[in-house]
């Protein structure tokens, strides 16, 4: 498979340059040359498959023959060793939990899987790799974790002083090792646009190699397309049809990868993006008018993106015409008080604990589905990642799971910079 640059579509670059830059020289983002149909037995049978079965026949054509077979079967299966559970709501609203990884957040996934395909582009090269990733929360913490320890990688988590969970925090600036956490006085915006400075800054890449592991990097986003295709599975499997899928929504990377999985065959009815105050996608799709705007804080910090950028993605794939776009997706935008009530009315309703992230999915799916459609939102994180929004709406407190309350005994670990590319070279050189 050959992958082009969104500004550039004539030249193609191999999965391994693809991967170890992350964006093109051109600055733009790198897409697949094509993106193949899968077999209609495949959607047929697919209910009887398991996870890493799946995630192997939906993500072969990308990475293989650059990764031989048999040894990316192996790689996937290690990566997605951990289940992602399809729960009933209400009605015929359900929800895919995609918090049951090591971070407790959907970005396990795509981290864990690029960390393995980084791992065997590193191998035999003379200079370390330098991963840069911008956080809005989970990001963070899913790739600091994912490569953790991980031989000739060093990794750099930019992040907005103040705008991130304590849970979250923890789980980036407490590991050490090869895990530089970086304190950004600014917004994630800032955060993103100082990681694509650094990229393109002529110093920085003659001294150190540089890649990403935000959404940008192909290698994050196409496992994402995995899930979509294991949800559909599990409603498959309990007969359910006419399915609608919700994402909520921030840099636009997890339900670009929705969209790749429908154009791969995926027999999905239609897809919503959902998303908080930062509604800049809702907005385009009313008036068709794209209009990139700073970032407000949230209680759904994670979707706190004021120009999210796999949008242009989207636009790409489906050729830059608004209509198509229109037709494809459609999107709607919740306030923190509307988050809130969803949250409250949920629980003491079901008793099931949304997080705020997947409340406005859930209250998409509310408002916009029909009632011979069936719904799946996407769960994107454990809600105990965000007990001071939670717990004061649901009146009592969350379970921590194990895994997540054993970063609370690491000690912070931070460099505070400004919002300046001059910072970050200070701290990266």
């Amino acid at each position: 498979m050959k992958y082009y640059s969104i500004n550039s579509p004539q030249r193609m670059v191999g999965l391994k340059e693809a991967v170890l830059k992350g964006l093109a020289e051109d600055k733009g983002l790198y897409m697949p040359k094509l993106i193949p149909q899968l077999p209609t037995s495949f959607f047929q049978n697919i209910d009887k498959l398991s996870l890493p079965e799946i995630a192997f026949e939906t993500l072969k054509p990308f990475f293989c023959p650059d990764i031989d077979e048999t040894h990316f079967a192996s790689l996937v299966a290690d990566a997605l060793n951990f289940e992602i559970p399809v729960k009933h709501i209400s009605a015929n609203i359900h929800t895919l939990e995609l918090f049951h990884g090591p971070t407790c957040a959907f970005k396990d996934v795509g981290a864990r899987f690029m960390a393995r395909i980084l791992g065997e582009f590193v191998k035999g090269m003379d200079k370390e790799i330098n991963i840069l990733v911008a956080t809005s929360g989970d990001t963070g913490s899913a790739v600091a974790n994912g490569f953790y320890k991980v031989p000739g990688i060093n990794v750099f988590v930019l992040y907005p002083k103040g705008l991130v969970s304590d849970v979250q925090e923890k789980q980036f600036t407490t590991l050490g090792q090869n895990i530089t956490a970086i304190e950004v006085n600014g917004t994630f915006d800032d955060c993103q646009r100082m990681v694509k400075e650094a990229f393109m800054d002529a110093e920085l890449n003659s001294k150190m190699v540089l890649t990403s592991a935000n959404s940008i990097n192909l290698a994050r986003l196409l496992p994402q397309s995995v899930y979509y295709h294991y949800g559909y599975a599990q409603l498959k499997a309990q007969d359910k049809d006419d399915v609608v899928m919700c994402v909520p929504s921030g840099n636009f990377g997890n339900i670009t990868a929705a969209l790749v999985a429908a154009r791969m065959g995926l027999p999905v009815k239609r897809f919503i993006a959902a998303t908080n105050a930062n509604d800049v996608v809702p907005q385009y799709l009313v008036n068709g008018k794209y209009q990139p705007r700073k970032s407000v804080a949230t209680i759904a910090n994670a979707m706190d993106v004021g120009d999210p950028s796999n949008f242009v993605r989207i636009e790409n794939l489906f050729e830059h015409q608004y209509e198509k776009v229109k037709a494809n997706i459609e999107a709607c935008s919740f306030t923190d008080e509307e988050i809130r009530a969803t949250m409250k009315r949920v629980f003491e309703k079901t008793g099931y604990i949304l997080d705020p992230h997947g409340a406005t999915g859930y209250e998409a799916l509310e408002r916009m589905l029909q009632p011979s459609e069936n719904g799946l939102f996407m769960e994107t994180a454990h809600p105990a990642k965000f007990p001071e929004v939670v717990e004061p709406v649901i009146g009592q407190k969350v379970p921590v799971p194990d895994r997540l309350a054993a970063f609370f005994k690491g000690t912070k670990q931070a460099k505070e910079i400004n919002a300046a590319l001059t910072d970050l070279k200070a701290v990266l050189i």
